[in-house]
């Protein structure tokens, strides 16, 4: 099985000169499987050259797996070759909308409203199936096994692992760590702290012994708690203790903050390089092209 990141971008592309070396396309990233067949994670606009690559191998068939239909994630599809051509096979899998109540595909269609773009989803040319998920649920691609977790973010928003021969990944999409919404002093302080330490519970035996975790690390723990808290991010020092959590052996920053320089990156890449100890997991921040190989 093999890892490839198309995009690491969170919120917004982010393309110019300060954003080259990690990107500035949004997030995607592509799983190959051992018999080569590919799961994507996410659609950002990462996934334009990630179509283009699979046309160019002749690609027949291919499964999408959104955390989510926040914009970031989906913007890539119209852009995505493989949805206009004849004969391809697009297996999209994500989350119904309790809120709106609309399924996956309805969501998806609506991006491609002649309000928002030129061309209709009515007009794609692919066979495309599309499987609005429930939380919990465990199902098969060829080879691999993929199950979700909801994480923690201002829309239902799966964390997925995808497991193949013994070898697994789990990519987190946008995850901020929960925090208690009650003063210690508040009667329920402690039954909503319970209800906090079960969903990082369930986070976290989904992802136990994982190879690879991809984790949202947007922020840093100082703009997260003066100004972003509630934004549906996480920070490298959360993604780590995450990681830790689930016995992760390497873990993966991804959906870096827009504003994020490549020179500022490289300075938390030093900074956690540093403090990391010899039995703590591996440490990459993530960046477009970056390819992790499980042997």
């Amino acid at each position: 099985m093999k890892v490839r990141f198309w995009g690491v971008r969170g919120s917004i592309p982010s393309p110019g000169p300060d954003t080259v070396r990690y990107g500035g396309n949004t997030t995607s990233i592509e799983v190959t499987t051992d018999a080569g067949h590919t799961i994507i994670l996410d659609a950002g606009t990462g996934i334009r050259k990630l179509g283009l690559k699979l046309m160019a191998e002749g690609k027949q068939e291919v499964a999408i797996c959104l955390s989510h239909t926040h914009w970031d994630h989906i913007q890539g599809l119209p852009f995505f070759v493989p949805l206009f051509v004849p004969g391809k096979d697009i297996h999209f899998y994500g989350a119904f909308d309790p809120v709106y109540q609309k399924e996956l595909h309805t969501i998806l269609s609506q991006q491609m409203e002649y309000c928002y773009f030129p061309v209709r989803e009515l007009d794609l040319q692919a066979n495309i199936k599309y499987n609005s998920l429930r939380e919990g649920v465990t199902f098969t691609y060829h080879d691999a096994t993929i199950s979700n977790v909801m994480m923690n973010h201002p829309v239902l928003t799966y964390g997925y692992r995808v497991e193949c021969n013994g070898k697994s990944v789990f990519f987190s999409g946008d995850h901020e760590p929960p925090y208690n919404i009650y003063d210690s002093d508040d009667t329920f302080h402690g039954e909503y702290q319970q209800l906090i330490q079960d969903k990082v519970s369930d986070i976290c035996k989904l992802a136990r012994d994982v190879d690879l975790f991809i984790i949202d690390a947007q922020y840093t723990e100082p703009e997260l708690v003066s100004t972003r808290r509630g934004w549906g991010h996480g920070t490298f020092a959360s993604g780590i203790a995450m990681a830790k959590a689930a016995r992760a052996k390497h873990v993966a920053f991804t959906s870096h903050d827009p504003e994020r320089t490549d020179d500022q990156l490289d300075r938390i890449a030093e900074k956690l390089k540093a403090q990391r100890r010899s039995h703590d997991p591996e440490l990459t921040i993530a960046y477009e092209g970056f390819e992790y190989d499980f042997g």
